[in-house]
């Protein structure tokens, strides 16, 4: 046995959205959310916008209703990516452990 640490290579990244990153116009979103009959309206949210580029695509930005600045945090997908971040959460993927 060696004891040289083993290396992996990493599986290579391929990065679909690196031509909106940062230049996703968001302005013009209309964010909606999830509708709950007892929802507090001035209470913590997720919101999601389907935003249309000119590259001919249309990505899903999510971001917390709390947050809601021009230089606060907001998550995009692409269409593909947003399909399995669904499947995902209707399988229990991102289900608290508890």
């Amino acid at each position: 046995m060696s004891d040289e640490p083993t290396t992996r290579e990493s599986a290579p990244i391929f990065d679909d959205k690196a031509h909106v990153r940062g230049k996703l116009d968001l302005t013009k979103a209309e964010w909606q959310r999830a509708a709950e009959p007892d929802a507090d309206p001035n209470g913590e949210y997720v919101e999601i916008a389907f935003v249309p580029h000119d590259d001919g695509k249309t990505y899903i930005a999510m971001r917390n209703s709390k947050f809601t600045g021009p230089n606060d945090t907001v998550l995009v997908f692409t269409e593909s990516e947003w399909d399995a971040f669904v499947e995902g959460a209707k399988a229990g993927e991102f289900d608290e452990p508890w």
